[in-house]
């Protein structure tokens, strides 16, 4: 393994502050090896976010986890995917961001090996594309149920769209947990804004 000067590519997204980060992987015959992480790679980088706290999901195909964000204790994430496939998908929510009320959605998996950079003010969300899929994510502020607030993921305002990464989709066959088929609306959200 000969270590470059820098073992992660920062790249831009079409939102503010908000970034692909590609790891250097080393493969051989025994298979691969790579940080998914190191503060002082980061850094080189220019992302300087203190992370606390490490989730994990595991869900089958079709799932749907979102749109999520904290209104008091807003987090920022960093978001891979070491088994199966996602649509990750983020909306801006920044009022004095350029690209405020913006979203985009990226592919995540665990062959493609990116990480998706999500800074503090953005509603998060993705669809599972595999059985089996697993979702790690990195978060710089303690996850706090009281402060949790969502966005509803067909958001007529929005127009998300799930469906570009599939020839055939039928969104009758979408999971999508009794608490998040509540979420407000962007219009709700639009009323109350928090960040």
């Amino acid at each position: 393994m000969t270590k470059q000067e820098n073992m992660f590519t920062k790249i831009p997204t079409s939102l503010t502050d908000c970034y692909i980060i590609e790891p250097q992987v080393f493969w051989d015959s025994r298979g691969f090896f790579m940080e998914t992480y190191s503060a002082t790679e980061f850094q080189k980088i220019g992302i300087t976010t203190h992370f606390v706290q490490d989730n994990h999901s595991k869900s089958k195909k079709w799932v749907l986890r979102g749109l999520h964000f904290q209104t008091r204790k807003p987090q920022a994430k960093l978001v891979r995917v070491t088994a199966g496939s996602v649509y990750d998908v983020v909306v801006d929510l920044r009022q004095d961001s350029p690209t405020y009320g913006n979203w985009e959605g990226f592919y995540l998996s665990a062959e493609n090996k990116k990480q998706l950079f999500v800074p503090r003010g953005f509603a998060h969300g993705f669809l599972t594309l595999e059985d089996d899929t697993e979702f790690l994510y990195k978060c710089d502020d303690i996850y706090d149920p009281g402060y949790e607030w969502g966005i509803i993921w067909d958001d007529a305002t929005l127009q998300i769209d799930w469906s570009q990464y599939f020839d055939e989709y039928d969104f009758t066959a979408l999971e999508v947990s009794t608490k998040d088929q509540k979420n407000p609306t962007f219009q709700d959200y639009l009323d109350n804004p928090v960040f």
